[in-house]
C-alpha cells in the first residue's frame, strides 16, 4: 500500500501537478469508503485506517488529504460524504470544510437489471440543498460515463457499460438536459459567491415544507435559497415582503435576495434524444472455430480428488475454468431401457456455468448480483460405459465491495449429485476431477491480429452453419465513415467476449432486464429502484468501440460465443442526436435579467428563449412540433393546448431550419399574443440530421 501510494504521489510531484507546485490538484484521497470495512475488522481496521492516514500525510503534497465515508478519519485528514444527498452531513471537526466527494448522478447497471436514471431536477435539488446548508465542495460521480473494457467491470454481474446516466455519456456525447441544467445551476451559484464565502446561512421557516436559507455579508452581499420540500404540491411563500412560487421538491436561488435566477425543478435547456444508426461498415469473410470440449485428458490439466474454488485455480488469468470427471454407467441401468433419464444437480457459488455430457451441451445456469450462488438441475443423456461430465464455470467480474474478499467463493464447490440411477443418489463431489484453466482459443491467442495461427478456421456462410455453443468467430471490416461514436450491436448473440484488433471490448450478455419500469417522477427522495427503464429488453445490447482502436481498413473482429447466437446479424452502429426539444415559459428565471437589474442598466428585460442545438456535423432538418400558448406533454409527446399561436411552426422553421443551433424568444412579439392575460410557454421539437453541403 505504501509503495503504491509513494509511486503515484511521486509521479504527480514530478509533473508539478499539486496546487502547492502550481498545478491543478487541490485535494488527494487515501482509501475509499473504508468506514464500513473498518467496523467489520474492529481494532485492526482502525489501526490500518490510522496508519494509512499518517502515511499519506507524510507524503507532503501541500494539499489536504480526505477520506470519504469515514466518520473517524484522524486529523488532519478530512472526512467527506458520498451519496445521493449530503445536506445532512457534517465533518467530524468544526474546523474541517464540508465536502461532497461523490454526488451520484445515476447508478451502475447489472446484467439482468434495468437501466437506472436520476432526473436532473432531483440531482440539482440535492446539490442546492447541500450548498444552502453551507457545503463547500461538490464532485459529481460520474460526470463522464465510461466503458469497462476487457474484464475490468467493477464487480460481479456489472455490465461492460458504466454510463451511469452521467452528464457526458459513455460515448462522450452531452446528455441533455442533465448537462445544461447543472451548468446553469453552477453559473447561478457563482453569482452568489461573495455572500456564500463571507457568511454562514441563517435558516427561516416559510411554511410547513418551505424554508429560506439566507447568506448576508457585512459588505452588503446577499443570497437566498428558498426551498419547498413538499414532493407533490407547489408552495406560494412570502420572503422580504415579496411573493414567490416554488415548484414541488425544488429550491429557487436568489443571488441578490430579490430576483429568482434559477429553480431546480424548472428546466429551460433542451432535451436531446440519442439513437443508434446503421453504418456503411460490413463484417466480411466470417470464419469459425469450435472450442475443444474434451479437455479432461489434456496434458495441461490438473487432477485432484474433490472440487476446487475457481479463482484460486485460475488466478484470474481467465474467466473460464473447466471441471471434468468421469462416471461409468452399467448397461443394465433401467434408464437405458425406457426409463427416465437421470437428473444432474450441480451447486455453484457463482457466477455462471454450462454443463456438457460427452461433449454435448446439456444446459446452462446463472446466478445474479444479489445471489451469486445458484444450482443447475437438468436431465442428462448418459450412455452405457464411460461418460465425461464437463462443467465450464464462468466468472463475471471480481469482488469489489465489502470486507473479507478472501471468503468470497467462485466456481463449483458442490455438491454434484446424480439422481435416478438404480443405486439411487450418487454423489460425485469427492471423486477425481480434472481442471483446465481457460479456453484453447485463449491459449492459442486467437484474438491477436499479429499471431500467425495454426488453427483450422472454418470458412463459409454463417447461414449454412448450425449455431453451436463455445464457438469462436472472426471477421474483417473497414472503419465506418464519419466521426460519430461507434458501437457493436450484439443483440443477436448470447453470452461471451469480443475483441477488435486484439483489444477486448468486454463481456457481452444478452440477458433481459427485470424490474419495475412503471414510471419516474423527479420529486421525492431518490432511490436506485425509483426510475428504471428498459424492462423486458436486453440489459445491454450496444458495446462501445473507440474509433482510436480502428485502422482505415482490414480491422479484425474476434468473438467467443458461449451459448450459440446468430453472428450474421452483428453490425456496427453509430450514435448521434436525432431529436432536440426545448420548453420555456414567459416567466422562466433568467440570469441575463439578473445581470441587467443588478447593474441597473436601463435596458429592456431579456425574454426567455428556447435554445436548440444539434450535434457536430448536424443541422435542424425539420420542426416536428411548435406551439406558443398552453401546450402540454413531454419531448416526443407534445400536444397543443386550448391556447395556440398559429404562426408557431412557421416562426421556428424560418429561424432554425438548416442551422446547427438557433434560439427563439418565448414572447408575444414573436408570435402575436394568442390569449392575452394567460400564462404562456413555448414548446418545440426539432429533428437533427447530417448537414448537407452545397456549392454556391
Amino acid at each position: 500500500m505504501q509503495r503504491f501510494t509513494q509511486k503515484i504521489v511521486q509521479m504527480m510531484k514530478n509533473e508539478k501537478l499539486f496546487e502547492s507546485q502550481g498545478g491543478p490538484i487541490i485535494i488527494s484521497q487515501i482509501e475509499n469508503e473504508y468506514g464500513h470495512e473498518s467496523r467489520a475488522f474492529g481494532a485492526p481496521g482502525y489501526a490500518y485506517l490510522t496508519w494509512a492516514a499518517k502515511m499519506a500525510v507524510a507524503m507532503d503534497t501541500g494539499v489536504p488529504w480526505v477520506m470519504c465515508k469515514e466518520d473517524d478519519a484522524p486529523d488532519p485528514v478530512i472526512n467527506t460524504c458520498n451519496g445521493f444527498y449530503c445536506d445532512y452531513f457534517s465533518p467530524n471537526k468544526p474546523n474541517k470544510p464540508t465536502l461532497w466527494t461523490e454526488a451520484w448522478s445515476g447508478w451502475f447497471t447489472e446484467f439482468a437489471g434495468p437501466i437506472q436514471q436520476r432526473p436532473v431536477e432531483d440531482l440539482s435539488f440535492a446539490v442546492t440543498r447541500f450548498i444552502q446548508k453551507g457545503g463547500s465542495f461538490v464532485n459529481y460521480y460520474m460526470y463522464h460515463g465510461g466503458t469497462n473494457f476487457g474484464r475490468t467491470a467493477g464487480g460481479p454481474f456489472i455490465t461492460t457499460s458504466y454510463d451511469y446516466d452521467a452528464p457526458i455519456d459513455e460515448y462522450g456525447l452531452i446528455r441533455q438536459p442533465k448537462y445544461g441544467h447543472l451548468k446553469e445551476l453552477h453559473k447561478t451559484i457563482k453569482l452568489c459567491e461573495r455572500a456564500l464565502l463571507s457568511a454562514d446561512p441563517a435558516e427561516t421557516s416559510l411554511g410547513t415544507y418551505a424554508k429560506a436559507h439566507v447568506f448576508s455579508s457585512e459588505s452588503g452581499g446577499c443570497a437566498a435559497f428558498l426551498s419547498n420540500y413538499n414532493p407533490t404540491s407547489a408552495a406560494r411563500v412570502t420572503f422580504n415582503s415579496m411573493h414567490y412560487n416554488l415548484e414541488p421538491w425544488s429550491i429557487s436561488i436568489l443571488p441578490d435576495c430579490k430576483n429568482v435566477v434559477f429553480n431546480t425543478a424548472t428546466v429551460g435547456v433542451q432535451t436531446s434524444q440519442m439513437q443508434m444508426f446503421p453504418t456503411n461498415s460490413e463484417l466480411l469473410s466470417w470464419e469459425t472455430f469450435n472450442e475443444d470440449i474434451s479437455s479432461a485428458d489434456d496434458d495441461s490439466t490438473i487432477t485432484v480428488v474433490g472440487l476446487l474454488e475457481q479463482l484460486n485455480v485460475t488466478r484470474d488469468t481467465s474467466d473460464y475454468l473447466w471441471y471434468s470427471t468421469r462416471i461409468d454407467i452399467s448397461s443394465s441401468e433401467s434408464f437405458l431401457h425406457g426409463g427416465h433419464h437421470p437428473t444432474l444437480i450441480v451447486q455453484s457459488t457463482g457466477h455462471a456455468m454450462h454443463v456438457f455430457i460427452n461433449g454435448h451441451l446439456s444446459g446452462s445456469a446463472f446466478g445474479t448480483r444479489e445471489d451469486r450462488r445458484f444450482t443447475f438441475t437438468g436431465d442428462v443423456n448418459l450412455q452405457a460405459g464411460s461418460n465425461i461430465i464437463s462443467v465450464l464455470s464462468i466468472a463475471v467480474g471480481l469482488p469489489n465491495n465489502g470486507p473479507h474478499f478472501e471468503t468470497w467463493s467462485t466456481g463449483v464447490l458442490g455438491p454434484v449429485v446424480l439422481h435416478g440411477l438404480d443405486e439411487g443418489k450418487k454423489d460425485l463431489s469427492w471423486q477425481k476431477w480434472s481442471y483446465q484453466v481457460g479456453l484453447k482459443g485463449e491459449a492459442m491467442n486467437l484474438v491477436s491480429p499479429n499471431v500467425i495461427s495454426n488453427v483450422d478456421w472454418m470458412k463459409g456462410s454463417l447461414f449454412a452453419q448450425k449455431q453451436q455453443p463455445l464457438t469462436w468467430y472472426k471477421a474483417y471490416f473497414d472503419a465506418p465513415d464519419g466521426d460519430e461514436p461507434l458501437a457493436l450491436d450484439m443483440g443477436s448473440m448470447g453470452k461471451g467476449q469480443v475483441w477488435i484488433n486484439g483489444q477486448s471490448i468486454g463481456r457481452y450478455w444478452t440477458v433481459y432486464a427485470k424490474g419495475n419500469c412503471s414510471g419516474c417522477s423527479y420529486s421525492g427522495t431518490f432511490r436506485t429502484t425509483k426510475c428504471q427503464f428498459g424492462c423486458g429488453q436486453p440489459t445491454q445490447r450496444w458495446y462501445h468501440v473507440p474509433r482510436s482502436w480502428l485502422k482505415p481498413t482490414q480491422n479484425l473482429l474476434v468473438l467467443f460465443e458461449e451459448l450459440g447466437g446468430d453472428a450474421s446479424k452483428i453490425s456496427f452502429m453509430k450514435r448521434s442526436v436525432t431529436t432536440v426539444c426545448a420548453e420555456v415559459s414567459e416567466h422562466h428565471p433568467n440570469i441575463k435579467n439578473w445581470h441587467i437589474e443588478s447593474q441597473e442598466r436601463p435596458k429592456e428585460m431579456s425574454k426567455p428563449k428556447v435554445h436548440l442545438h444539434c450535434g457536430s456535423g448536424q443541422s435542424i432538418s425539420a420542426i416536428q412540433f411548435a406551439s406558443f400558448g398552453t401546450p402540454s406533454g413531454t419531448c416526443g409527446n407534445f400536444q397543443k393546448g386550448t391556447c395556440h399561436a398559429p404562426t408557431s411552426q412557421a416562426v421556428l422553421e424560418k429561424k432554425c431550419i438548416g442551422q446547427q443551433k438557433c434560439s427563439v424568444a418565448a414572447s408575444s412579439s414573436n408570435f402575436a399574443d394568442p390569449c392575452p392575460n394567460m400564462f404562456k410557454k413555448l414548446s418545440v421539437e426539432a429533428v437533427c440530421a447530417p448537414s448537407t453541403t452545397t456549392n454556391a
